[in-house]
């Protein structure tokens, strides 16, 4: 499958800022199942990208502005030919051990009720781990409600759980969290979905977690659908949680009121034919 990704961050300041610093994991690798065939960052300021990897080997740009700054625009294009491999990650960049990925965070930190949740689980894990984690996947899917205006990205697991209401990334930390208690190493993955009903303008990215599984490595989970990642997701970045795979994160300095608009097009490439 080919998918055609466009998105587009605009930053709008009243008063004006005074200067922008922009980080951005924007920029997919290629891997088993995922082969970057084109991809562009632009930004309609004058500026200077600066090309780079985190720490865990997720592509960064990070940029500068100077002031006053009313307006700027952030947008990504490009075209990703995807495989279903079944969830299973293979060919990343992997700058650490598994065990990393058992640290809690403050986002992951489990309460009571994710140890309950986790607790469910903790007999078909031992039996079979794929089955296990599909079981956790499954039961954040039936009690989570898909609901944009619940929480932030500032939400720790346990509260989205306890609302029974999130996004994406709620219940990709809710899964993480307790997948960790489990002792099973689990991490944050940002990217994109190419939707099964046709829509092709969304709110936001996508986010999902990957799990390590003895013998078959990093195999990807998404609660929000409960299933594993399929050819239709394009990955990004992963990381401990969100604010370490956060496709933007930037400051400011002086400047009123800042609104955000984000608009992300995914959709199926149309393949060029040659004569």
């Amino acid at each position: 499958m080919r998918i055609r990704v466009s998105h587009t961050t605009r930053y709008d300041y009243s008063p004006p800022a005074k200067s922008a610093i922009q980080l951005l994991r924007l920029t997919p690798r290629s891997h088993e199942g995922q082969h970057v065939c084109q991809w562009r960052i632009g930004v309609d300021a004058q500026c200077r990208l600066k090309a780079g990897e985190d720490a865990l080997g997720n592509i960064t740009h990070s940029f500068t502005l100077e002031g006053p700054i009313q307006s700027f625009s952030v947008t990504v294009e490009g075209e990703v030919e995807t495989q279903d491999t079944a969830g299973i990650v293979r060919g990343t960049v992997e700058r650490f051990p598994p065990g990393l990925f058992l640290r809690t965070t403050p986002l992951t930190e489990p309460d009571d009720a994710i140890l309950a949740l986790a607790g469910e689980v903790r007999e078909t894990l031992g039996r079979d781990p794929i089955a296990g984690l599909h079981d956790l996947s499954g039961k954040i899917h039936a009690r989570m409600a898909f609901d944009t205006g619940a929480t932030t990205t500032a939400t720790k697991a346990g509260t989205a759980l306890a609302l029974g209401h999130g996004v994406c990334q709620d219940f990709a930390h809710i899964f993480i969290s307790a997948a960790r208690f489990l002792g099973v190493p689990a991490r944050y993955v940002s990217g994109y979905l190419l939707r099964e009903d046709g829509l092709v303008l969304q709110e936001a990215g996508h986010a999902w977690a990957e799990a390590h599984v003895e013998g078959l490595g990093w195999v990807g989970f998404d609660p929000a659908h409960a299933i594993s990642p399929t050819e239709a997701y394009v990955r990004l970045a992963a990381a401990l949680d969100y604010h370490g795979a956060a496709p933007v994160l930037g400051s400011r300095c002086g400047g009123g009121q800042e609104s955000l608009d984000v608009s992300v097009r995914v959709e199926h490439a149309r393949r060029q034919i040659q004569s």
